[in-house]
Parts: C-alpha cells; sequence; structure tokens
C-alpha cells in the first residue's frame, strides 16, 4: 500500500514540475480588467513565451495593451503605451491605443463613398473626415469574443467580432476575426480575417504606440527607423490623399536609410501633419510578408522589425499626445511614441485606381503584420 502510494505522489509530483506543462498552464492566461461604463465586462489575455516575455490584450477593442521585452542588457520593459483600467481606455486621453480600428482604418474623405450605386454617409469624428472606422460603435471600442488557439509556433488567442449591418453606416454583416500570436521568437504575429454577406469596403489595421525605452518615456524622437518605402502619398490639408503618389527622395519623408526620428521633424511642425502623419508605399517585390520597417531605441538597445503582405504603412510620430496620465501613472508626452501602421492607401474607398478596399460575399478579406522584438 505504501509502495502504491508513493508512486502515486512521485506521478503527481512529476506533473506538477515538468516544465512542458508548465508552459502549456502558462501560455495564456485570462484574468477580469473590469467593466464598460454599460457595464459589461473587459477580459485581459496574457500569452508567455519560452523567454519570459509577455504580451497582453484586451477584449474591449481586441486591444494590444502590453508588451514587455528585454533591453540588451536583458533588463524588462513594456514598450506599448495603454492604461491600467477600463476607465482609461474609455477616456478621452484614449488615442487609440493598441486596438484593432476599422472597418476602414484612416481617413475617408468627408466621409462618403459610393459602393454599386449606392451612396454611403459615414460619421464624421475628425472634421470633415472620417476615422478609424467611426464613433460610439466602431471596432475598437466593442467587446470581442477571445479564444484560445492550438499554435505550434508559440501561445495564440483569437478575437472575433459580428459587426452587424449598417453598424456605423456600414454595409453588410461582418464576421471579423483578429488573431494574435506571440512565438518563441519574440514575435507578435497579428492576422485578420474577414467576411461578408454584402460588399463592404474593408481596411484593418493595429493602432499601437511604441516607445521602445518603455512606455512613459518623455521622448521617441532619439529612436532611428527605416522604412522600406521610395515613395509615399500627398496628401490636402485635412490629410486626405491628393491621389499622387510621389517620391521621398529629398523630402524629410526620406526613411529608405536609417534616420533619427528628431532629426528633420521640425520642417514639418507647420504642415497639416503637424510632424509625421504620413501613408508610405511600400516596396513590394511580390503577395507575401516582405519588410515594411525597422524601429530601434539606440540607448537600449531594442528593436521593432515590422513585416507584412499589405502595400501601405502608416508612420505617425504622436503628434497628438498631449500628457495623459497611462500605466502606472505615467506620462504620455508630445511625441513620446510612434504608430507604424500595415494598411491600404488612406481613402482608397474614393481612389479606384490604387488597390481596391472592397470585400464582396465569397471572398476573404486577409491581412498579416508581424512585430519582431530583438536587440541590437
Amino acid at each position: 500500500m505504501k509502495r502504491i502510494q508513493k508512486t502515486v505522489l512521485v506521478v503527481a509530483m512529476f506533473f506538477l514540475m515538468s516544465p512542458l506543462v508548465l508552459i502549456a498552464e502558462e501560455a495564456m492566461t485570462r484574468t477580469p480588467f473590469g467593466r464598460t461604463k454599460t457595464g459589461a465586462p473587459v477580459e485581459k489575455i496574457t500569452l508567455t513565451n519560452a523567454n519570459g516575455v509577455r504580451a497582453e490584450f484586451l477584449t474591449r477593442g481586441a486591444t494590444f495593451c502590453s508588451m514587455n521585452v528585454p533591453d540588451r542588457d536583458g533588463t524588462m520593459a513594456d514598450v506599448l503605451l495603454g492604461f491600467d483600467n477600463v476607465a482609461g481606455y474609455e477616456s478621452k486621453g484614449n488615442q487609440y491605443f493598441g486596438c484593432t480600428v476599422g472597418r476602414v482604418c484612416n481617413r475617408i474623405a468627408k466621409g462618403k463613398f459610393s459602393l454599386d450605386g449606392k451612396s454611403y454617409q459615414l460619421y464624421i469624428n475628425d472634421p470633415p473626415n472620417h476615422l478609424h472606422g467611426g464613433d460610439g460603435n466602431s471596432l475598437d471600442k466593442v467587446i470581442w469574443k477571445a479564444d484560445e488557439v492550438p499554435c505550434e509556433q508559440g501561445a495564440s488567442v483569437r478575437f472575433s467580432y459580428n459587426s452587424p449591418d449598417g453598424e456605423e453606416n456600414y454595409p453588410g454583416n461582418l464576421l471579423i476575426e483578429v488573431t494574435y500570436t506571440l512565438t518563441d521568437k519574440n514575435e507578435v504575429r497579428i492576422e485578420y480575417f474577414a467576411t461578408t454577406d454584402q460588399a463592404t469596403p474593408v481596411c484593418l489595421t493595429n493602432h499601437a504606440y511604441f516607445n521602445l525605452a518603455g512606455a512613459g518615456s518623455k521622448t521617441v524622437l532619439d529612436h532611428i527607423l527605416t522604412l522600406n518605402a521610395d515613395r509615399y502619398t500627398p496628401t490636402d490639408e485635412t490629410l486626405i490623399p491628393t491621389g499622387e503618389i510621389a517620391t521621398v527622395k529629398g523630402t524629410p519623408l526620406d526613411f529608405t536609410t536609417p534616420h533619427v526620428i528628431g532629426e528633420r521633424i521640425e520642417k514639418l511642425t507647420n504642415t497639416a501633419s503637424i510632424g509625421y502623419d504620413h501613408n508610405f508605399v511600400l516596396n513590394r517585390k511580390g503577395k507575401g510578408l516582405e519588410l515594411a520597417a525597422k524601429l530601434k531605441d539606440p540607448k537600449s538597445g531594442r528593436v521593432v522589425t515590422i513585416f507584412t503582405d499589405q502595400p501601405g504603412i502608416q508612420f505617425y510620430s504622436g503628434n497628438f499626445l498631449f500628457g495623459q496620465k497611462g500605466k502606472q501613472g505615467k506620462t504620455y508626452a508630445h511625441r513620446s511614441a510612434v504608430c507604424l501602421e500595415t494598411q491600404h492607401y488612406p481613402d482608397s474607398v474614393n481612389k479606384p485606381q490604387w488597390p481596391s478596399i472592397i470585400l464582396r460575399p465569397g471572398e476573404e478579406y486577409r491581412h498579416v503584420c508581424v512585430y519582431a522584438f530583438s536587440v541590437e
């Protein structure tokens, strides 16, 4: 009898202490994050890889809310702007921090487009234009369903949301899935998927704000940026593209070789963009994942390299950050973080000469973006 008890004890201890079991149990955890003003519960999903790197996400807005990565000395820091509670994300201080934006990210001129002979008027939330999907029920504000996804490359969570016909005045019932995977290579892979029962424009992206010195650091102007883009889309005074595609050569927008972000930014301060807020046309050779951008903090050595299958990337230098209080009471100062949003070109729905963003019944919308974190 004692021998049987001893055997059971040994087996039990083996399963409790086995690294494989610990990794499986800790790869994804779910914790309550609070409730919205309407009482809807919000969850935080934490993914952890074999290196101890941790990425966190919220069911509100399918939001990428935290990314803890090491510097060249192994010191961990959270490099994404965000808040410690739901109230922060519902406040005016939340400028799309880390959320999924759409149905159409970026701007649509005057909130208008025509599709199959019918005209649509969207909400004007960035006068005189429509921005990032609208107002009260845009994708960054709704509650998504979260499910763990088996994945050989790492820990993975899939967020899903059914956007009904007419939501934010967009046509069609749109089923959307956003899958985040944290790999053991310290990559966050974002896979977007959508189907519709009516023709509708779709262009999703993530609006993460990066400061590789750590969220709340005073500036991002000392970071070094490289963009795989020889061209960009010039805009009018309301930041709507004119339809032209122009060279970056000889302008402050030339990041084809590494440049410190603050080196030339003041040349743009008195323009419509008030700094960097431009869509770049990526140099693409095919349809798969290709290099889009590389951002480096020279002091910490942290690097994020971005790959995508999309034709464009929006570089935004945090020009409207105003000192709002974020995680742990840290201040998010003017130009203390940047966004690098993979996308189709802004206002593509009104530019038939550009790649189409119209999704039709029987088709699938797909978009992949990879944030690869490393040190140098």
